[in-house]
């Protein structure tokens, strides 16, 4: 009997509480396992919001105390944060052809804003989608991602509508977060009932910032603020719009940043001209109730390639062979830890300005930057890149070389995009972005283009001249341009900001001049020949005119403004046949200019009078 009671007090005092203490830290394994567990499904709507030009260190949520920004801190506080998420072009276009395939420029072949077209061989997430039976819509804020452009493929519905009054579409065509959130509520009240895949784009938080009242009166000193702040609204109104139509918890909602801004690090104002920290950073925030983590931070590095199959296997749908981003669901769940590397390039200073493209690699605590002066940093230690270790850690940057070039090697496509061609009045207006088509001459090699870093000068030039032009200071302007074409005279668009200045103050004379002298150095620029040709026609010179569309239109048989301007003059000369030849080819381009149907309708009319 003793032997039985010390063998009940043994199981009291040691076996009964060791069993406890498994029971405990198993109920405490399955309850943190549950608690990051993700609950896929292929009955739920996904709400992809982007915020353009946005900075991830302007966000509250983010560290910035300053930041005005309850509803995105609300969306990351009880969802998924990814604190270490890239961009791979900090350009708006790009980017979103990156994020929308899952592929990296390299393949998808879109490497700048304005002069590459989306082409239709890839496959796109709303296209996937569709192809699932989701309705899927798209509501844009800039012409920077205009149906055009190709990024439209997959939607059935892609507002893209800007001004319904504006003659012609231009890259200073936009609409505030309001217009955008209205548009996306009307088409809601019609589609809540079904399944989605909605894509809302705000392009607020980009040059010249200026946030509608009360915001522009509370950030007056920080307008760059005001505009993420009245962006932020938005995103709440949407939000309560979700919850209004009781599909909020069915609605998987992704927040992404394209690119960042810089505010003069590194010497860069605005973005797309280097390849730092400051211009492709971005917030990045997953958010579902009940189906993702709360208050989760994920410090793993994550890239815009990586949200089209995160999305895909949120939806349990098989990820395409073509996607080179991978699902970001393991990371959250803490299943996978390691930081992803990330391809990043600009192809903006050599197309816009002459200089050599940059391309470089982001891989564990290291930054390799391809450039004619490489660099290096170590953003751990040197998260400003403040250091170029390049010369001090060889091993080190020969790795980063050599692994560069494997995915270039691996990721690259086999064929050419095609580059979209673009009205002389968008050229106009996307200088005011500091979107540039540099028209550089066939045949002009990226190795013997100057660095970047060496050209800062003449890229401040251009941004302070631009300042001023939107200002409608031309005179101070053109000061700026001036001194800007003496600097680089084999640019072709340094003539053609000048004359467009010139024009603007009257001067068409001198603007005539200019470009004629823009042609004799660079005869095949058909940036320079447009340019020109729109300036003789403003000089009253129609001959000169015409003569020069059709030496541009020998370069290039669909060059849309050509094509238009061509059309113009041989209309107001009542030519109506040669109009109607004119409108026809270009309206193959762009079938919804309405002043070209317009044109094009009174040719037709005025050819069944005879």
């Amino acid at each position: 009997m003793k032997l039985i009671a010390r063998m009940q007090n043994r199981i009291f005092l040691y076996v009964i509480p060791q069993v406890i203490i498994v029971i405990i830290i198993s109920w405490i394994f399955i309850s943190f396992k549950n608690k990051d567990e993700i609950k896929k499904s292929d009955d739920l709507n996904v709400l992809l919001v982007t915020l353009d030009t946005t900075r991830a260190d302007r966000v509250g949520y983010y560290g910035y105390k300053k930041a005005k920004t309850p509803n995105l801190d609300f969306l990351a506080a009880n969802g998924v944060m990814f604190s270490d998420a890239y961009s791979q072009v900090p350009l708006t276009l790009p980017s979103h052809c990156s994020l929308l395939t899952g592929t990296y420029p390299l393949y998808n072949q879109v490497h700048n804003n304005g002069f590459y077209y989306l082409d239709h061989s890839h496959l796109t997430l709303a296209e996937i989608l569709r192809e699932e039976g989701f309705k899927t819509a798209a509501f844009v804020s800039s012409f920077t991602v205009d149906s055009r452009f190709g990024i439209d493929q997959g939607f059935d519905s892609y507002d893209d509508t800007f001004d319904a009054n504006e003659i012609l579409k231009n890259f200073r065509s936009e609409k505030r977060a309001e217009q955008v959130f209205t548009s996306f509520s009307h088409w809601l009240d019609q589609n809540f009932d079904q399944n989605f895949f909605c894509w809302v784009h705000f392009f607020d938080p980009h040059v010249p910032y200026d946030p509608p009242s009360p915001f522009k009166e509370e950030f007056a000193e920080r307008p760059y603020d005001g505009e993420i702040a009245y962006m932020d609204y938005y995103i709440g109104r949407i939000v309560d719009k979700l919850k209004k139509k009781n599909i909020f918890d069915k609605t998987f909602i992704i927040l992404a940043g394209d690119h960042g801004e810089a505010f003069g690090e590194k010497d860069e104002i605005d973005h797309g001209y280097f390849i730092y920290e400051a211009t492709l950073r971005i917030p990045l925030i997953l958010y579902f109730p009940k189906r993702l983590p709360s208050n989760k931070v994920v410090e793993s590095r994550a890239r815009l390639i990586d949200i089209a199959p995160t999305v895909l296997e949120m939806l349990t749908i098989p990820v395409v062979k073509e996607i080179q981003g991978v699902s970001l669901l393991p990371y959250i769940e803490g299943r996978k830890k390691e930081s992803l590397p990330s391809y990043i390039e600009t192809y903006f200073p050599q197309e816009n300005y002459g200089c050599s493209a940059l391309i470089g690699l982001i891989a564990g605590d290291w930054k390799y930057i391809q450039a004619p002066k490489p660099e290096l940093y170590n953003l751990k230690l040197d998260p400003q890149e403040e250091k170029n270790v390049f010369y001090l850690r060889k091993k080190v940057a020969s790795a980063m070389k050599k692994e560069l070039e494997r995915m270039i090697h691996e990721f690259s496509a086999k064929k050419e995009a095609r580059r979209k061609k673009l009205t002389s009045q968008e050229r106009e207006k996307l200088r005011s972005l500091g979107y540039v088509d540099s028209g550089l001459p066939e045949g002009r090699k990226e190795s013997i283009l100057p660095d970047p870093k060496d050209k800062i000068a003449e890229y401040r030039l251009f941004f302070q001249g631009n300042v001023y032009e939107t200002q409608g200071d031309f005179k101070r302007a053109q000061q700026y341009y001036e001194e800007l074409l003496h600097l680089n005279p084999r640019i072709p668009h340094n003539y053609v900001r000048l004359a467009y200045v010139f024009q603007k103050m009257k001067k068409i004379k001198e603007a005539v001049q200019l470009l004629e002298l823009g042609r004799k150095r660079m005869p095949d620029s058909k940036i320079i020949l447009a340019g020109l040709g729109f300036a003789y026609l403003n000089g009253g010179m129609k001959e000169e005119a015409i003569e020069t569309c059709q030496q541009a239109l020998r370069l290039d048989p669909q060059f849309f403004d050509v094509l238009f301007l061509a059309g113009t003059i041989m209309w107001m000369e009542k030519k109506w046949a040669e109009a109607l030849d004119y409108f026809e080819r270009a309206i193959e381009i762009e079938p919804e200019n309405k002043t070209l149907q317009q044109r094009y309708a009174f040719c037709l009319r005025a050819l069944e009078k005879r």
